[in-house]
């Protein structure tokens, strides 16, 4: 079974002089010498580094505390989550699992070699509690794939305790700095390896880049600063595409919130496509767009039952236990319980599906040569505006039309159709707001409010239906539905609510929204 740790830690270039003394620095009381550890370390990765692009690393390796299989997934500027698995012959599956959006049908081979010999201290405070854990490393590099020859170096490395204030390694990088010590310039020892054994053309090429890149030269693609109403579409898409590939290992380890921020991802990704259709051509966004709707629709299994499930739960809690009648707890939580492993069980599917694997390929596709139309060379306050104002205008048909039917089903489903719609001219405006400015940026803020607003009766619609289904099977088993009556009254009141303040609310919102 994997397990995860959070890695915190600061790489430093080495000279023969060695660690600095850090006894005084950030309460560093002393220092304790733990030896020399000989590590050997196999990097594994895609024939075109597709791991390595992402900052992903996938290693297995002997020597030191910690032999075993280790995936470094990056979070923030020297953070990362280091999932580990114990030492086998071949990739372990849930690491596999955990990098097979970037992977897909493509192999894991072995492409770096990391020799290290780690001279290891340990940062302890004056009651002998571990602060921090510094390294000498001075690593051989051998190619094993894609790439020639050894290289060689030396670096320090600093990583934060378990649980440590992150401000430690500041006031350490302060005296290390002091020492003459520099940042190094590579993110990793992988990052190292694979630029300083790459092929020699390659090498140089990288070489004239970055000059290029110095003298403020040759920036293109994603690089440049958005220009027309084109390049800020496709900044939006882009970042979308991003984070449904950075989200997809905390998808599968079930990691809190990342079902449903991949779900919104998806959802912009395809709003996107549907309000700039003068944009992108849609012979090619609408194929996709439905691949988006399916992916949508699975994540929103299990995130919906979730959401249902807390309200329930919630509402249960607040009924006086004198009105509670029946095993409505425990029916409730055997409920949740199973919807919530079956939901699972088939997310994990649709993962690893040839569909969900062939939508990434044609998102990437779609990124590297965008189908653009004419509209996308114009200006953006004005193209982007225009269909802002579009998506705002069938809000105000929709929610319009809702509130002019009675009470029920079809009101419901109208308020449902609005609050997608709202969602729509939600992204539409984040799309914009880089371009636009403040005006769009408040519509955006507008419509999250009248979304919220919307998805409060949409969630009272949702828990009502559960609700009677609940009721019933508690009847058939001779249990009282009495207090599910009550929760359901109690719902229905709260959607007669939403629906007394809509028309205020909608008035306030379109009386403010201008773009």
């Amino acid at each position: 079974m994997a397990e995860t740790k959070r890695e915190i830690e600061r790489k430093y270039e080495s000279d023969d002089s060695g660690l600095p003394d850090l006894t005084g620095a950030a309460g560093v009381a002393s220092v304790l010498d733990q030896g020399v550890a000989e590590l050997d370390a196999t990097y594994y990765d895609t024939s075109d580094l597709r791991l390595a692009a992402a900052s992903i690393t996938l290693r297995r390796r002997t020597g030191g505390s910690d032999a075993g299989w280790h995936l470094k997934l990056p979070v923030a500027v020297g953070v990362r989550d280091e999932i580990r698995a114990p030492l086998s012959d071949t990739v372990p599956d849930e690491l596999a699992g955990l990098v097979r959006s970037r992977v897909r049908e493509g192999q894991l081979v072995p492409v770096v070699r990391l020799r290290s010999a780690r001279d290891v201290r340990l940062l302890l405070d004056a009651e002998g509690r571990l602060l921090a854990e510094a390294s000498v490393d001075a690593v051989r590099a051998d190619r094993l794939f894609g790439g020639e020859g050894r290289a060689q170096w030396t670096e320090i490395e600093v990583e934060l305790a378990d649980g440590g204030d992150p401000a430690l390694l500041d006031k350490l990088d302060k005296r290390l700095r002091k020492a003459g010590v520099r940042p190094s310039k590579s993110a990793s020892k992988l990052a190292r390896a694979l630029a300083e054994t790459a092929p020699r053309k390659k090498r140089a090429k990288a070489r004239t880049k970055a000059a290029a890149e110095a003298a403020g030269a040759g920036r293109k693609g994603s690089d440049k600063e958005p220009v027309t109403a084109g390049d800020h579409v496709l900044a939006y898409v882009r970042a979308q595409r991003d984070a449904i590939l950075a989200l997809d290992p905390a998808v599968r380890q079930d990691a809190e919130d990342a079902v449903h921020d991949m779900r919104v991802a998806t959802r912009r990704l395809r709003s996107t496509f549907r309000s700039f259709r003068k944009v992108l051509d849609r012979g090619v966004t609408d194929p996709i767009g439905v691949e988006l709707k399916w992916l949508a629709g699975e994540l929103g299994v299990g995130r919906d039952q979730e959401v249902l499930a807390e309200r329930l739960g919630a509402g249960l809690e607040d009924v006086p236990h004198t009105l509670v009648s029946g095993p409505v707890a425990e029916r409730l939580q055997t409920w949740a319980k199973a919807q919530h492993h079956g939901s699972r069980s088939r997310l994990l599917g649709v993962l690893d599906s040839a569909r969900y694997l062939t939508l990434l390929d044609a998102l990437d596709a779609f990124v590297a040569d965008p189908p653009l139309r004419k509209a996308a060379e114009g200006k953006p306050a004005k193209v982007l505006a225009k269909a802002v104002r579009k998506d705002l205008g069938k809000v105000s048909d929709l929610v319009e039309r809702a509130m002019a039917e009675p009470p029920g089903r079809d009101r419901d489903e109208g308020l449902h159709e609005a609050r997608k719609k709202t969602k729509r001219t939600r992204y539409a405006a984040e799309t914009a707001t880089p371009a636009i400015g403040g005006r769009a940026k408040a519509l955006a803020k507008s419509m999250k409010s009248l979304q919220s607003l919307l998805g409060e009766h949409q969630d009272s619609v949702m828990a009502r239906q559960t609700l009677r289904e609940l009721s019933a099977v508690a009847h058939a088993a001779g249990e009282s539905a009495f207090t599910y009556g009550l929760l359901y009254g109690r719902e229905e009141r709260r959607a007669e609510l939403v629906e007394k303040e809509l028309p205020t609310a909608w008035e306030r919102i379109s009386g403010a929204a201008e773009v």
